[in-house]
């Protein structure tokens, strides 16, 4: 099985690579060609950082079309951290940006109702899942993720919300839509549930 973890001079990618070769799965490559990226099994979608930077770099280097013909070829993608942020239509990050729109909704800053709720939102929370959701298998729960946020994935009504957690005021921790899903967390920091969720996803 081929797996790409898509390189968009995003942060956090080679620690996603680790991770998934820990799984052993020695064959998986990051990778910037668009056509490696369209022949993939699985597909990746990391990274860290501010919108309007990753979203440039994905359309220099022709990633966001290779993204969205991976997403309509069907096959399985998954996206973490601002790779789950990217693939809404519109994040508010940077003065505005527009995103991938592979899920409807926007990209705000949280804005928790007090000052003990620190922002960025770093560190450790539980994320409930929902029930029978595949990433989740084996998953105890109450279990805890790793998150570095500053921005909050809004999802538009009907979205198929697959986890959350709460900072104050609640984040969408994940989604699905078919074969594309996406965590805001960080399961390759995540210890041993992170890695049962990346397990989990390349079956």
């Amino acid at each position: 099985m081929s797996i790409s973890i898509i390189d968009y001079k995003a942060g956090n990618i080679t620690s996603v690579l680790r991770a998934v070769r820990n799984l052993g799965h020695e064959d998986a490559a990051i990778s910037a060609d668009p056509a490696v990226i369209a022949a993939a099994d699985r597909v990746i979608f990391p990274g860290v950082g501010a919108a309007g930077s990753c979203m440039a770099n994905l359309r220099e280097r022709g990633m966001d079309a290779a993204l969205r013909d991976a997403v309509a070829a069907g096959t399985p993608v998954l996206g973490i951290c601002i790779g789950m942020q990217l693939i809404l239509d519109v994040s508010d990050e940077d003065g505005g940006v527009d995103c991938l729109g592979l899920v409807p909704g926007r990209v705000e800053l949280i804005e928790p109702p007090d000052a003990s709720y620190k922002v960025p939102h770093m560190g450790w929370n539980p994320v409930a899942f929902a029930a029978d959701e595949p990433l989740a298998e084996g998953v105890p729960e109450g279990s805890c993720f790793y998150f570095v946020h500053s921005f909050r994935c809004v999802p538009a009504p009907g979205v198929q919300v697959i986890a959350t957690t709460d900072h104050g005021v609640e984040i969408c921790a994940g989604v699905r839509r078919d074969n594309l899903v996406a965590v805001q967390f960080h399961p390759e920091k995540s210890g041993e549930v992170g890695l049962r969720v990346l397990k989990n996803f390349l079956g």
